[in-house]
């Protein structure tokens, strides 16, 4: 973590902005256009800058008389907005008593307009709620919230006030309830989190209060049309994603990157808690650095006895931390778009986090719209910049000005299934059927019909992670079922599942199940969330003082594995006897080669993934006649071709191939 500093180069000759189109210096690289091809990531990298957009306007000309902004040639809204002459300003919006102290809350709300249109026409916000603008920064270079001698706003972190002013929006970061220069106490996704953002979207539709942080006096939004669009990674995109799900108006569309739809989702599966006393370790992070002292130890400890890590029950605190369909805020209430964005290979944010709120908005009728990346818990800022800020310059420009610019009447759903190879489709997930494996008793897995009843089973290792249970040997500690060599490429999208009947004899015992695909190939890499920052930066927006919308340039990890893990699931199995139970997988959408071969890992305790309940040397055995894994797939998968196994041995497993451990993450 550090704070922004004024980075020491100057950015090239200013870019002179016409109201029909812009004149671009000389080296200046436009909107939408390819970056600069960059060198590779082995070793240290001279900082260089290139730019897209106009570093800075000339003054704006008359502010146009049937709407305040202009489309550009490719009909998109154009930079003729003094980014530097901009209205900065902070007001706290009221919000109800969140923390149960007797008082109102006041959340920070800190804005950045453009000054030509002010008392002249109203403009709609980008918004930002976050927690973390005071403790840990935002974006690949954790940038944290700056402001001057007179207190007000200098650097909002992240390029959306660079890119999106200029063009006729305001912008507006907002420190959540309990972090920043908000009161109250954070409370985990749950009502106070939720309810102080919706509160300035409230305000900006002139339903509440706020009040001028300095003078106490009486703040008004007169200068938006109300009409607001949320948007951030992970605890921010979770934050859009709850006032959304309270059904608030004027919240027009949000897109969520990386983003949580249930806690209990996020913390724990089937059951098993990923870690043990998580809201309060959550709690006390995110809270870090704040500007007014509050102690919430009460309302902290009170949340993590309710968590409840003994029985990982999906109890009421979690159902009020739920957005799909919870007690307080569901997808049922959703009126805004959703702009959805993950990545296939996140363990920060469990993938069906995104898959289940798409299904549930989808059954709403919500406008949805998703990219799907092969990379982890990276935002497409970093990943895929100039295409990504085309793609959301156009949604907003539809969804907050109204502007028919024909991106709805494109495919809906954008994924890569594989590295930087993208389909599109209208749809998701994209499957012909569920495909019906079965495990048998020579380790092979295969079509076909259910066969014999008969037991397989293996010996719980407290110590086993599935990184070690993966690889080809002798293991007492885990089963390993694997498939013919594919005689056709198949696409895999969706959740795999394992339906079993599991007998063990611990009083509490628990379950994990892993989908493998064997075969060499280049894949996009586990380390470093598939991602490398490098010494270059590139430049989206314009720059003012220490604000310089510039950032450093990001590539993908990729390089050549023998397997990758395309999906776990975890369950817990109270009591000792037999149980029937569907262990879901985490979601995923790839292609696996023809050539390679799929892999069904079995085993108790995963270390590291989940809490342990079962410590001991437990005997477990499924029954192979009731077991199936079932495969989302798209493409022939009738059979498969003979061939020797292409299970390495564990010396031969790269590191780089493997998952990360441990799994005690947060959502940044």
């Amino acid at each position: 973590m550090r704070v922004h500093h004024v980075r020491a180069k100057r950015v090239a000759a200013a870019a002179v902005a016409a109201l029909t189109g812009l004149t671009l210096a000389a080296g200046i690289v436009p909107a939408g256009a390819a970056p600069l091809e960059l060198p590779g990531a082995a070793g240290p990298l001279a900082t260089t800058t290139t730019t897209a957009g106009p570093v800075a306007t000339a003054p704006a000309a008359e502010v146009p008389a049937e709407e305040p902004f202009v489309l550009d040639d490719d009909g998109v809204t154009a930079a003729v907005y003094d980014y530097a002459g901009a209205i900065r300003e902070s007001v706290n919006v009221v919000a109800p008593d969140l923390d149960g102290d007797g008082d109102p809350e006041q959340i920070r709300a800190d804005i950045i307009r453009p000054a030509e249109l002010d008392g002249v026409a109203e403009v709609p916000v980008v918004m930002d709620a976050s927690p973390y603008y005071a403790c840990c920064g935002r974006g690949n270079e954790s940038e944290l919230k700056e402001y001057d001698a007179d207190g007000a706003p200098s650097l909002f972190p992240l390029y959306y006030d660079n890119w999106f002013v200029p063009r006729g929006y305001a912008y507006v970061a907002v420190d959540m309830a309990g972090t920043g220069w908000s009161t109250g106490c954070t409370d985990h996704g749950g009502r106070s989190d939720v309810l102080s953002v919706k509160a300035v979207v409230d305000w900006l539709n002139g339903r509440a209060t706020a009040v001028d942080p300095d003078t106490g006096e009486a703040v008004v939004a007169d200068w938006s049309t109300g009409k607001t669009g949320m948007i951030g990674k992970s605890y921010d995109g979770t934050l859009a994603n709850g006032v959304a799900a309270t059904g608030v108006e004027g919240l027009e569309t949000i897109v969520p990157i990386g983003a949580i739809s249930s806690w209990y989702d996020y913390d724990r599966a089937q059951g098993l808690p990923f870690s043990a006393n998580y809201p309060r370790f959550l709690m006390g992070y995110v809270a870090g650095g704040r500007h007014i002292a509050t102690d919430c130890t009460a309302i902290t400890e009170a949340m993590n006895t309710a968590g409840d890590d003994a029985s990982g029950t999906h109890n009421t605190f979690w159902d009020e931390r739920d957005y799909r369909s919870g007690s307080l805020f569901d997808a049922s209430q959703v009126t805004a778009s959703v702009f959805v964005v993950h990545g296939a290979q996140d363990t920060n944010v469990d993938t069906p986090n995104f898959s289940r709120w798409w299904t549930a908005l989808g059954e709403q009728g919500v406008q949805r719209k998703l990219w799907l990346t092969r990379l982890g818990h990276v935002d497409p800022f970093d990943s895929d910049r100039a295409e990504w800020v085309d793609t959301l310059h156009r949604w907003f420009d539809q969804e907050l000005l109204g502007i028919d610019n024909g991106i709805d009447d494109e495919p809906a759903v954008r994924v890569e299934v594989a590295p930087n190879e993208v389909v599109t489709s209208r749809t998701w997930p994209v499957t012909d059927r569920t495909a019906e494996l079965r495990p048998r008793a020579d380790g092979s897995l295969a079509l076909g019909a259910r066969g014999r009843a008969a037991d397989a089973g293996w010996v719980n290792a407290p110590n086993q992670t599935f990184n070690t249970a993966l690889a080809a040997g002798t293991n007492p500690n885990r089963l390993l079922f694997r498939t013919g060599t594919l005689t056709d490429d198949l696409r895999l999208s969706g959740a795999a599942s394992v339906t079993t009947t599991v007998t063990h004899g611990a009083p509490t015992g628990q379950i994990t199940v892993g989908l493998v695909d064997y075969g060499v190939m280049d894949r996009v890499l586990t380390s470093g969330d598939g991602a490398t920052t490098l010494g270059t930066e590139s430049c989206y927006g314009e720059s003012a003082g220490v604000d310089d919308g510039c950032y450093r340039d990001v590539v993908r990890n990729i390089g050549s594995t023998e397997l990758q893990v395309l999906g776990r699931g975890w369950a817990r199995l109270d009591g000792a006897g037999t149980h029937t139970v569907t262990v879901e997988m985490q979601t995923n959408d790839l292609v696996v080669p023809a050539g390679h071969q799929l892999g069904l890992v079995v085993m108790g305790t995963d270390r590291g993934a989940t809490v342990t309940v079962d410590r001991a040397a437990t005997q477990y055995s499924i029954d192979l006649g009731a077991t199936t894994l079932n495969l989302p797939v798209s493409g022939p998968m009738k059979s498969f071709a003979p061939g020797r196994s292409l299970v390495p041995d564990a010396a031969d497993v790269s590191r780089s191939a493997l998952l990360p451990e441990p799994r005690v993450v947060v959502p940044r």
